[in-house]
This record gives structure tokens, C-alpha cells and sequence, in this order.
């Protein structure tokens, strides 16, 4: 080996290169270590209805260790992520001395039972609020399901003026209303869009007229529904109905609870 030179020039020069390498290495290292390169402001972008000053400042001083180069931005993007009401968080780096921070809320639109809430993206999260908002129940895959069908429940009652305040979903995907008056409606599994357009043209253009108040509505009926005679509806009342061409079939004295029937039902099972 040593009477080669060829090959002691070349080892040679492979040894200076990585001497310079370390050197290199160990100058920036100690460079970017140094103090002269600290984090002097974190900007928080976004609409914040729920994230406040003190939470920004406790994960600030807890979380948010380094330098402007050494900060590990995955780490800091997954503290912000850990609040509350954080739905999306992006963290980025801007020279001198800023980190820049994107906070996305969620959007609470509804209640999951008790257990959380629901975002208009049909998402479960953990936050606390004292916001007057509707209760959706149903088998935990469902809370998209649910969550698309209230934004389409609602654009067909809020045409007859009815708000939900509690949809419901049976493991058997059977489908229940409740509105903020207390009436309850249940769909069934078929066809619910349409026999709620029609409950709620219904509703509007007589139910809704009678100054009484509704406690049920059987929408299960393939050619019509029936609702539930309320406490005080009379005879005056009833033929109110049947002068908006709605056929009516009154119930026996002696069975209260008989529904009414506001369109001919056949003897269809209820789905």
C-alpha cells in the first residue's frame, strides 16, 4: 500500500473531504444553537370564537422549545391540535424570528348525546358549550349519516317553520324527529325526504293553522300519515280540517289515543 501513491493521494484526499465535512457540520450545528436566533413573536391566524389568549400563552411556554431553526414545527402543530375546539392547525417558520400559526375551529352544530359534540363536517369532538344546539342520537358509524340528514330535514320543515331540536337514528336506521314544540315525527326507513315534504306542505297550509298543538306524527304510511289527536282538538277543530279537503277519520270516544288519519291509508304495513 505504501509504495502506491496513487491510491495514498486518493485516501488522503478522502480524509480532507471529511474533515471538512465535520467542520462544516460542526459550525452550522453550533451556529444554529446559538441564542442569537430565538423566537420573539408567534402570530395566531384564524376566526376564533373559542380559543383563547391564556390557552395560546400556556402551550407558548410549554410546548415551543428551540430556536427559530431547531423548533420542531410537527410537535408545535400537534400542541395547538391537542385544544378543544381546534379542528385544523398548520405552523410555519417566518424568517427572522416568527412562527406563524393557523387555527381552523370546529363549527358546532350539534350535540351528540351527552358524550360530545358534532361539527358541520359530521365530526365528534370533545369541547364544552353552553350554546343552545340540537341533540342527534344513533350508533357511533352514524354521526355523518345523522349529520346529512338534519341539514336536509331541516331545509324541508324550515319551510314550515318547524326547527329540530333531536334526530334520531335506530340501529335498525329507522328515522325519529323531535321539534322544539315537542311534537315527534317519526319516518321510518323509506323514503323520508319525501313523506316529510309532504307532512310539512301539510302542516303549513293546515295543521299549522289551528292553534293546537300536535304531540305526534306517524309519517310510516305509504299513502299518507296520521297524527295523534291532541288534548282540546274538537269538533269545530276537525271540520276545519276536513274544509282543507284533507279526509279525516276521527277515532272512537272510548280510544283516545286513536290518531287522526289526514290522507286515505291503506292497509299497508307501517315501514
Amino acid at each position: 500500500m505504501w509504495d502506491k501513491p496513487g491510491l495514498l493521494n486518493w485516501l488522503a484526499n478522502l480524509l480532507y473531504a471529511i474533515s471538512v465535512v465535520l467542520m462544516l457540520y460542526a459550525l452550522v450545528f453550533v451556529v444554529v444553537h446559538l441564542p442569537i436566533f430565538p423566537l420573539r413573536e408567534v402570530k395566531i391566524d384564524g376566526q376564533l370564537a373559542h380559543v383563547n389568549r391564556e390557552q395560546i400563552k400556556l402551550i407558548v411556554a410549554k410546548h415551543l422549545k428551540g430556536n427559530f431553526f431547531t423548533l420542531d414545527l410537527v410537535k408545535a402543530r400537534d400542541a395547538f391540535q391537542k385544544l378543544p375546539w381546534a379542528h385544523l392547525v398548520s405552523v410555519r417558520r417566518r424568517w427572522p424570528d416568527k412562527l406563524e400559526v393557523a387555527i381552523e375551529e370546529h363549527q358546532a352544530l350539534a350535540r351528540w348525546g351527552n358524550i360530545a359534540l358534532v361539527n358541520t363536517h359530521g365530526e365528534l369532538f370533545q369541547a364544552a358549550t353552553d350554546a343552545e344546539l340540537p341533540v342527534f342520537y344513533g350508533p357511533r358509524d352514524g354521526v355523518m349519516e345523522v349529520t346529512k340528514s338534519y341539514g336536509s330535514y331541516s331545509q324541508i320543515l324550515n319551510q314550515a317553520n318547524i326547527k329540530i331540536a333531536q334526530v334520531t337514528l335506530s340501529p335498525r336506521r329507522s328515522w325519529e324527529i323531535k321539534t322544539d314544540k315537542g311534537l315527534l315525527i317519526a319516518l321510518g326507513r323509506l323514503d323520508m325526504d319525501a313523506r316529510l315534504k309532504m307532512f310539512a306542505g301539510a302542516y303549513q297550509s293546515t295543521l299549522s293553522q289551528l292553534n293546537v298543538q300536535v304531540a305526534y306524527a306517524d309519517l310510516r304510511y305509504p299513502n299518507g300519515f296520521a297524527v295523534r289527536k291532541p288534548a282540546g282538538l274538537n269538533t269545530v277543530s276537525i271540520k276545519k280540517l276536513a274544509a282543507k279537503d284533507l279526509p279525516i277519520k276521527t277515532a272512537p270516544p272510548a280510544i283516545k289515543a286513536k290518531p287522526i288519519t289526514m290522507a286515505p291509508a291503506t292497509a299497508a304495513s307501517v315501514v
